[in-house]
């Protein structure tokens, strides 16, 4: 099987998620309905979710308000919630915050060619890594991406 190098697999990663972009609508509080196929496995769906968390957190920093989270009920929304209340944060998942302060957040998860393409969406920035994922776990196989919105 080819191996196709990071740069290249970032590039369709970005043109696959051009198409779902214009569906986030975050003025306001309105999300889009996040996706994640139910066949990723709980070790794998919470190493992902784990790893976005700790990115995102480097890119938003800690406590910075009420994440609201449209959850689909698979496996990765499930372990994305736990590892964002884990890491301090403030989820609501009935698109309600009682703070002022709100961050809505939506993801996708999608398979390519063999690997896990994960993207986690704010109305301000937009995260996106590669992964090979396992019954077992998963870990990453290309560098993030960040996308800031001005």
């Amino acid at each position: 099987m080819r191996q196709v190098s990071s740069m290249p697999r970032l590039i369709l990663f970005s043109m696959l998620s051009l198409p779902l972009a214009g569906c986030a609508s975050f003025g306001g509080r309105a999300l889009v309905a996040s996706s994640a196929p139910s066949d990723l496995s709980g070790p794998a769906a919470s190493a992902i979710a784990g790893d976005l968390v700790t990115k995102f957190a480097e890119q938003v920093g800690p406590g910075a308000g009420t994440i609201i989270l449209k959850a689909d009920g698979s496996p990765f929304g499930q372990a994305l919630e736990t590892s964002l209340r884990s890491s301090g944060y403030a989820v609501a998942t009935d698109q309600t915050g009682g703070e002022e302060k709100t961050i809505s957040l939506a993801y996708v998860i999608d398979s390519y060619d063999g690997q896990v393409l994960a993207r986690l969406s704010t109305g301000n920035i937009e995260l996106g890594r590669a992964y090979a994922a396992t019954a077992d776990g998963a870990s990453p196989t290309s560098p993030l991406s960040v996308m800031q919105r001005g």
